[in-house]
């Protein structure tokens, strides 16, 4: 009998052991962890860093790494991106993240579409971007949904007037 028990008492700290063990591996990297570089990027999140949940950890880390890996001119253009953000409305973020989560749910080749078809719009002019624009604004929702399904059979938007 009196074997008996230390293998219960053995049995119940293991049960309670290994999942706090767990837990604990699964909190991500502690910042004493990251490397120099990566701490050097993240340093605005280090006095918080162990409340973080793991998931945003290992984000931020992915988003170090890929800071680590651009160019100057790289940075500079998302500096700008994200001082653009900082200043966007509530709202207009929330109408933002919702599109984006859409177009991830999107099969990747419409994706690729919508894509080829945002860097056609964004070569062109800026006044010729002005006017469709604003005749897309005068179109009804009918119209547009009639212009966008025309344009999902295409490889590439019509081009007028050349």
């Amino acid at each position: 009998m009196k074997t008996i028990r230390p293998a219960i008492l053995a049995v119940c700290l293991l049960t309670i052991l290994v999942p706090a063990h767990a837990a604990l591996a699964d909190a991500g990297p502690g910042w004493q962890e990251l490397a120099p570089e990566t701490r050097k990027i993240l340093k605005p999140f280090a006095g918080r860093w162990d409340k973080l949940p793991p998931e945003r950890r290992e984000k931020l880390v992915r988003g170090a790494k890929r800071w680590a890996a651009m160019t100057p001119e790289e940075r500079k253009i998302a500096r700008r991106r994200l001082e653009r953000w900082k200043k966007l409305s509530p709202a207009r973020k929330k109408r933002i993240r919702e599109r984006w989560k859409r177009f991830r749910k999107l099969p990747p080749a419409e994706r690729k579409r919508i894509l080829r078809a945002r860097r056609w719009f964004r070569s062109l002019p800026p006044e010729r971007r002005r006017r469709l624009k604003e005749r897309w604004k005068r179109l009804s929702p009918e119209q547009k949904r009639k212009f966008s399904r025309r344009l999902s059979g295409r490889r590439r938007p019509a081009r007028r007037g050349r």
